[in-house]
């Protein structure tokens, strides 16, 4: 039985859809013949695949999944059809007398009658379509088990969660599996150890990040060049407080309908404060603390802000989903007539962020006016108008979210897409016509009078916490040298060549390169081996003949051997490689 539809699998008459469905039913036989005592709840497809949830005697082990695997093959070689049926909800009670959560499923429902699927001696509630028989599935592996609450809630039961991965061929599995397996060698929260990057410590709060030396220094990479470039196009650099007054928030609408996500408040002289969970009402303030006249706009306020939401425990997952982070915000404020000339500059200057950091393709959805909205039919049609134009103006496709925008706007989203060719949620740039309201926020028009300016909030980046997991993960930890927090690693080939190494890393420094010197006891080979591991993107190796000739030995983290070159040589080699990024 399907709690709801996944949206990656484009109807239920589909091929793969039933397929999919059809093993996680299955799973479900299988389970049920390791153990009868298991009570079943939902088994849906889901993109890639499908699951099923169980509440079982014990935890489930690899040697289980193996088990299980081969009972569903079993199964799948006695090609067994699927019977359709109904049945009333009295008679479906009989049915799953055993069975808690089809119980609970059978309340839910609001008909006469449920839908009943059979094969072989396995029985499911469903009304969801299926293939004709057990053999019409395609390829198929069970991966992983992981716990999820009944129904998504905490205040339920623990359940264990099967996931499987299902395609129509053999040869598309394997394709997936040799991705997946890729995948996890890039995950951000392994090689975040490995390179010594970040850390997280659950028993001091979860989902708040330690950033450790290196992961700081290519921060700090990544937000200088963030500022500079926001200084180049106009904007205006700002800093604001972390709490506000409750009064606040209750003006910003956030108490009313942003609460759950708010940290709790804290007490201060007798008044409510809030960790703040977003930038935009600070910035409206810097802007209404004077009168603004028309010949001001438009107003780029831009901020790399430190916001704080309550994410469930369940939900948190390394940098990708935490619960306080740095977004990198701009609110800019414009007259109607400049509206379209900013959407256009904020596309263009997205884009050169991105494809600075080296994402090439992108996926741009424009979301317009949902059925409950604030604001005036025509502003809504005048600003959906502007971004469609903006996005036509940049020369790239997009697709059309109809009533996809927030109550307060539309939007444009930008999804970059990695070297394994997985959209990541990244820019955004979104209308408001809620809170220019709200804060009461006029400028003075040549005609003397008060107007109410249109206000764009703007990410670029996103968050620089999962902006930094996308890079990681894109490169797989080995960062352009513009950006790797250690550009060349010194290697003495003996300990009198440490003064030498030490010289050179020191003329590097001055040149403004990121050096280390490995001086450690190890043979040579072990340095070189181990600054590959780290993914430093040069080893300049010296000894006796080298130091002669003024030069390093270099090696590249890929395994290609240079030969000697000279200091300054290889200084301009690196500084114009970091120019170009």
């Amino acid at each position: 039985m399907n709690e709801e539809l996944p949206d990656q699998i484009k109807g239920m008459d589909s091929l793969l859809y039933r397929q999919r469905h059809s093993a996680a039913h299955i799973m479900a036989e299988a389970v049920l013949e390791v153990f009868p005592e298991a009570k079943y709840a939902i088994g849906p497809p889901i993109e890639n695949g499908f699951y099923y949830d169980f509440e079982l005697p014990r935890p489930l082990t690899p040697e289980d999944l193996t088990e299980l695997d081969r009972r569903m093959r079993e199964s799948i070689k006695a090609d067994k059809p699927f019977i359709k049926s109904t049945a009333s909800k009295d008679e479906a009670r009989r049915i799953f007398a055993d069975q808690p959560y089809k119980q609970e499923l059978i309340d839910g429902i609001d008909a006469p009658e449920v839908g009943i699927c059979r094969h072989g001696d396995f029985t499911d509630l469903c009304g969801y379509p299926h293939v004709e028989s057990t053999g019409k599935v395609g390829a198929f592996k069970l991966t992983s088990v992981a716990g999820a609450y009944w129904r998504g809630d905490e205040h339920n039961q623990m359940l264990q969660r099967i996931y499987g991965v299902m395609f129509p061929t053999q040869q598309e599995l394997d394709e997936y599996l040799r991705r997946l397996e890729e995948a996890e060698k890039r995950d951000h929260r392994k090689l975040g150890r490995e390179l010594d990057l970040f850390s997280f410590h659950e028993e001091y709060g979860p989902g708040l990040v330690y950033w450790h030396p290196k992961g700081a220094r290519v921060r700090s990479i990544i937000e200088d060049f963030w500022r500079k470039e926001h200084f180049d196009n106009g904007y205006e650099l700002v800093f604001t407080p972390h709490i506000g007054r409750a009064d606040l928030w209750q003006t910003s609408g956030h108490l009313d309908f942003y609460a759950e996500n708010m940290y709790s408040p804290m007490d201060i002289d007798g008044i409510d404060y809030y960790a703040k969970p977003m930038n935009c009402p600070f910035h409206i303030q810097i802007y209404k603390s004077q009168v603004r006249s028309y010949r001001e706009l438009p107003l780029r306020l831009a901020e790399l802000g430190t916001v704080y939401r309550y994410e469930r425990s369940g939900v948190l997952h390394g940098l990708l989903r935490v619960r306080g982070f740095t977004q990198d915000d701009a609110h800019i404020f414009c007259r109607p007539d400049q509206l379209e000339s900013e959407v256009v500059r904020t596309l263009e200057f997205v884009l050169f962020i991105l494809r600075t950091f080296g994402f090439e393709e992108f996926e741009i959805n424009v979301s317009t006016k949902p059925e409950k909205a604030v604001g005036r039919d025509e502003d809504w049609r005048t600003a959906e108008a502007a971004l469609k134009r903006a996005v036509e103006a940049v020369g790239l496709k997009y697709g059309i979210d109809e009533g996809g925008g927030a109550f307060y706007g539309p939007k444009i989203d930008v999804h970059i897409k990695d070297a394994l060719g997985r959209a990541w949620q990244c820019s955004t740039i979104q209308f408001d016509f809620n809170l220019p309201e709200r804060f009461d926020v006029g400028f003075i028009g040549e005609d003397g009078r008060e107007h109410r300016p249109y206000m764009v909030h703007r990410a670029l980046l996103g968050s620089i916490e999962r902006f930094f997991g996308t890079l990681i993960e894109h490169y797989g930890g080995a960062f352009p040298v513009w950006l790797a927090p250690v550009q060349a690693t010194l290697i003495p080939i003996a300990d009198r060549h440490n003064d030498y190494c030490r010289g050179v890393a020191e003329k590097l420094r001055q040149a403004g390169l990121r050096v280390e010197v490995d001086e450690r006891s190890e043979r040579m080979q072990a340095k070189i081996r181990d600054a590959q591991l780290k993914k430093v993107p040069y080893m300049l190796i010296a000894g006796d003949r080298d130091i002669e000739a003024g030069a390093v030995s270099v090696r590249t983290r890929e395994g290609e051997d240079l030969g000697g070159v000279a200091v300054d040589a290889f200084i301009q080699r690196v500084t114009a490689e970091v120019a170009a990024k």
